[in-house]
């Protein structure tokens, strides 16, 4: 069958069970359309949050990155996967056993007041509307490509389907829709990668393929040897601008990570902390599964990009005209783009940009290119098309109900409207989470960054206001309002005003007033990576403030030592 038709039927098919699923699972309560009822088994919530987790950026974009940096782009892998890990063991279970329905309601309750909850608010729709941003450029590239328009038609339509589906199911809907996401994404990362690894060096597991041998010599070193001959750095040890830089990055994605909002609220839909606990345990299971075939996919599709458009490195590659279908395809997004610029007809890729006629190869497009450029059957391309789609939509619609829950549930009913009935707040938040999907559209026409650097700055953001405060809210009852509050605003405010200086107001680049200048960065560190600094001044300024200042009370401190202490403890202790 055509490629074209194959993949509207694969596309097609997995969008009718999404669409069966959020209409069966329709929220008929704000409790489901918040957390899903909370009931959901542990086994399917850590499917659900390895599906709202792992966004556009692990699926698309961290192979990609990791293709054209290396070593360097093993910060993705590092950070994010370490800071499921602390959100797993440090907050999750505190936060469900706590018993709120959003992260802006327990820092409230937990800090006494009003003022911190709005903060709170704020805090998470700054990080969560950026992170959407990521997403939507991950959704208009998948689109463009497989319906064969441009980036922004494509992302009309992806902006279309994730409005029908989490604006009408809610956590509940999203919940169960994530289940068949996740199934569809990872069969659609791993079986090309299992294709790819065989055709290369003849071992089926992808793990073991990066390791193993093509004829005589090892993939990695084949590898380094032909990004060197082209003029670039070596795969396989150059690290990310500077040895300070890669670990203010790692820090700022690990605590980034655990500090995002809509990953959070997943670990509220199960019955109770142990099944918080077992969650968390499986989420990390099922994320490790593609985390640990990206480095494998990344270099492979690095390896295999060189070997298509110029086989002897040694010399020019193949004549433009003769150029295979997939980089036609490709051409059509606008995400590829060669120019012919010593008038010969043929292709030279390097690492010199007077020479480079490559002008423009989206590191986005890496893994869902992979398997053309590899010539694999069409029902493994369509395949990857369906899993792509699908790890956009799955976390754009989480941070979609992050962001509605904010505004419905903590603004309106929690500050603004008190009295509001159940049936205007559920409206409310369907108002809200249509609202969203317009101002997240409407920046990711033009975005900041690829997807992954776009989804960087708002771990980030998340990074520097929420984690700090739900570190301290969990583990230190001293720390009271004013401290949270002030804290908060600082690492907020310290990292916008960072990013916004090097990447413009609002990631407009023309507003920019300091450009995005490495002799620009503080230590050398980039936008991305400021989240960590940030969150360092949100610790110290809360602390100074809230030591300077009267203590929380009596009642407060007492739920704080209630929150960490496990069922039982207490007993034991006094025993």
């Amino acid at each position: 069958m055509e490629l074209q038709t194959l993949t509207y039927l694969v596309v097609g098919l997995t969008f009718a069970v999404y669409i069966a699923i959020a209409i069966w699972a329709r929220a008929d309560s704000t409790k489901e359309f918040y957390v899903a009822g909370g009931g959901i088994h542990p086994i399917a919530n850590g499917m659900a949050t390895a599906a709202d987790w792992m966004s556009a950026a692990s699926f698309i974009s961290m192979a990609g990155l990791i293709a054209f940096l290396g070593y360097g782009g093993s910060v993705f892998l590092m950070g994010w996967t370490g800071g499921f890990v602390l959100l797993a063991m440090l907050l999750a279970p505190y936060l469900r056993k706590y018993g709120k329905f959003t992260v802006p309601e327990f820092i409230g309750d937990r800090f006494y007041s009003r003022a911190a909850r709005i903060v709170a608010v704020v805090c998470l729709i700054v990080a969560s509307v950026t992170y959407v941003i990521g997403q939507m450029k991950g959704i208009g590239v998948a689109f463009s490509r497989f319906l064969e328009v441009d980036y922004d038609s494509g992302l009309m339509i992806g902006m279309v389907i994730v409005f029908f589906y989490s604006v009408l199911g809610g956590m509940k809907g999203i919940t169960y829709t994530q289940i068949a996401q996740y199934c569809v994404l990872i069969f659609a990362y791993t079986i090309p990668a299992i294709f790819i690894s065989l055709n290369l060096t003849g071992n089926p597991i992808p793990q073991l393929g990066l390791g193993s041998t093509m004829g005589e010599t090892f993939l990695l070193d084949r590898l380094d040897q032909v990004v060197m001959d082209l003029g670039f750095a070596e795969y396989t040890t150059t690290a990310r601008l500077s040895t300070l830089n890669m670990f203010v990055y790692t820090l700022t994605l690990m605590i980034g990570t655990a500090g995002l909002p809509h990953v959070i609220i997943r670990f509220f839909t199960v019955p109770t902390v142990q099944a918080a606990r077992s969650s968390a345990g499986w989420a990390l299971v099922f994320i490790a599964i593609l985390y640990t075939t990206a480095p494998a996919v990344a270099a492979m599709a690095r390896l295999n990009l060189i070997n298509t458009i110029q086989p002897d490195t040694s010399r020019a590659g193949i004549a433009y005209a003769d150029r295979p279908s997939w980089f036609k395809n490709w051409e059509k997004t606008g995400l590829l783009q060669y120019e012919d610029k010593n008038g010969d007809g043929r292709i030279h890729y390097s690492a010199d940009n007077q020479a480079n006629e490559m002008v423009k190869v989206d590191q986005d497009i890496m893994v869902l290119a992979n398997p053309e450029i590899a010539q694999l059957p069409n029902w493994v391309i369509a395949l990857v098309a369906a899993g792509g789609l699908a790890a956009a939509l799955s976390t754009a619609a989480g941070l979609l109900l992050a962001i509605s829950s904010a505004i419905s549930h903590d603004l309106l009913k929690g500050v603004l409207m008190p009295a509001i009935s159940e049936r205007n707040e559920l409206r409310a938040s369907r108002l809200a989470m249509a609202g969203a999907i317009g101002v997240a559209g409407y920046l990711g026409f033009n975005p900041p960054d690829f997807a992954a650097g776009t989804v960087a700055l708002a771990f980030g953001l998340a990074a520097s206001s929420i984690f700090p405060v739900l570190m301290m809210g969990v583990f230190n009852k001293r720390i009271n309002k004013e401290g949270a509050v002030a804290g908060m605003l600082t690492g907020l405010t310290l990292t916008l005003l960072y990013v916004f200086q090097h990447k413009g107001v609002m990631f407009v680049a023309s507003t920019s007033f300091l450009g995005d200048l490495p002799q620009n960065w503080f230590l050398g560190i980039e936008p991305n990576a400021f989240g960590a600094v940030g969150a360092l001044c949100n610790f110290v300024v809360a602390f100074a403030v809230s030591y300077a200042t009267k203590p929380p009370p009596q009642e407060v401190q007492d739920l704080v030592e209630y929150v960490r202490i496990p069922v039982g403890a207490e007993a034991a202790q006094q025993h």
